[in-house]
């Protein structure tokens, strides 16, 4: 699993799990694991949404208790958040998944 949090294939170790942003690569060019046939396209969103969504959402109710900004405030700072949150967990959550998947032996 954490080989996967860290791209990298769950099999070697080498830094050849995606070939693009959450593109899994078919074959891992350091020792051949078919990557391919791992299916990880539900789930990582599911649970990043679920991990944003606890993070923005606490701090934002945090911050208006304790600042009580002004709506623009909050649009301004949690919009952005919230996307630049998703799009760094994603490729993390989705190489978790297919490192789990190969640890138990699941395949496509």
């Amino acid at each position: 699993m954490m080989r996967g949090i860290r791209r990298c294939c769950p099999n070697c170790g080498a830094h050849t799990l995606f070939e693009g942003y959450t593109k899994v690569a078919p074959v891992c060019t350091n020792c051949g694991l078919e990557l391919g046939k791992f299916r990880a396209d539900d789930a990582p969103p599911y649970f990043t949404i679920f991990v944003v969504g606890h993070i923005v959402v606490g701090a934002a109710l945090a911050v208006e208790q304790n600042f009580h900004p002004d709506l623009w405030v909050h649009a301004a700072l949690w919009g952005p958040l919230t996307i630049g949150l998703s799009l760094a967990l994603l490729p993390l959550f989705k190489g978790a998944v297919i490192g789990v998947q190969w640890a138990m032996g699941i395949r496509g």
